[in-house]
């Protein structure tokens, strides 16, 4: 038995998903142009971030699609984790992106090319101007999922990339120093790494099941032993199936007399309260097997 309750996700956001993909891939087009044009490595690199950018909107875009549909016998949470592989794809090819840029900016730091400033300027200004109008239309859904916030992050380092491209740009001009340049490219490596990694790690997390952050399985435990006539709790589970959506799943040994006394749904009503209300991470979709003191004996392979 577990709590009733309607897996349709909340609110997807796939009208700002769309706005957003519709402004980067303009932008990526205007990129590529200027790389070719500039010969610059600070916007050929923000150009194939914009790239990861433009099909990692694409890939939220459809992620937040297919998360609408309605769970089946097969699928029987729906498409809730495509949000999470999506997550997970973007970070994959950020983090690629990151190592060419490093790769690259080293290479260049010792044989800087030339590189022509008056077009990595222009450039640079109408990829900020761009990044920060995706940014504004992300922002208000950026924390709904690991989705939103993946693609509010890419954008947000496609907006720095802008900067630093823009700041060579102006050194170059001032000061014909072209190393700059490589530089830049560095920087935005340097961006795009660590965040990368650390959405790999939260999609990673999910897709391994492992206990949601916050959620002490050891307290869970010791509360739900002391709810009245439990006896003893194993084969305890909790794991997330995507953003906002805990599981946990019991096994809960009681009095034999709860069987009898018609006290078992009244114990099952105070265990899942005990875990959606009492911690800081609410688990509303608990599944609690009940089971007199003489089950274990009928079970096989029990685990704490």
């Amino acid at each position: 038995m577990s709590a009733g309750h309607d897996h349709a996700p909340e609110g997807t956001h796939r009208t700002k998903l769309a706005i957003a993909f519709g402004i980067t891939a303009t932008i990526l087009v205007a990129e590529v142009i200027g790389a070719w044009w500039t010969n610059s490595l600070a916007l050929l690199v923000d150009a194939g971030h914009m790239l990861t950018d433009a099909s990692g909107l694409l890939m939220a875009l459809m992620a937040a699609s297919l998360t609408l549909r309605p769970p089946t016998p097969e699928r029987t949470w729906g498409w809730r984790r495509a949000e999470v592989l999506a997550a997970g794809a973007q970070a994959a090819v950020l983090l690629g992106v990151g190592g060419y840029a490093f790769t690259e900016g080293v290479q260049r730091l010792f044989d800087p090319p030339e590189v022509t400033a008056t077009g990595l300027l222009v450039f640079g200004i109408v990829g900020l101007v761009g990044n920060l109008a995706s940014m504004l239309v992300l922002n208000p859904g950026r924390g709904a999922n690991l989705n939103m916030r993946a693609a509010f992050l890419e954008v947000g380092n496609d907006a720095l990339g802008s900067v630093a491209v823009i700041v060579s740009a102006i050194v170059i001009a001032s000061t014909g120093w072209t190393r700059i340049d490589p530089l830049a490219g560095l920087l935005i490596a340097a961006l795009i790494i660590p965040r990368a990694i650390t959405i790999l790690r939260e999609a990673g997390s999910i897709l391994l099941e492992y206990t949601p952050p916050g959620l002490d399985l050891a307290d869970v435990r010791r509360h739900l032993l002391e709810v009245p006539h439990v006896v003893g709790v194993h084969d305890l589970h909790a794991s997330t199936i995507a953003t906002g959506l805990p599981i946990l799943t019991a096994h809960v040994v009681v009095e034999d007399a709860c069987f009898t006394d018609g006290h078992a749904a009244q114990m099952l009503a105070d265990l899942q309260a005990c875990v959606a209300h009492h911690f800081d991470v609410s688990v509303e979709h608990s599944t609690f097997q009940l089971e007199p003191t003489t089950h274990n004996d009928s079970e096989h392979a029990t685990h704490d």
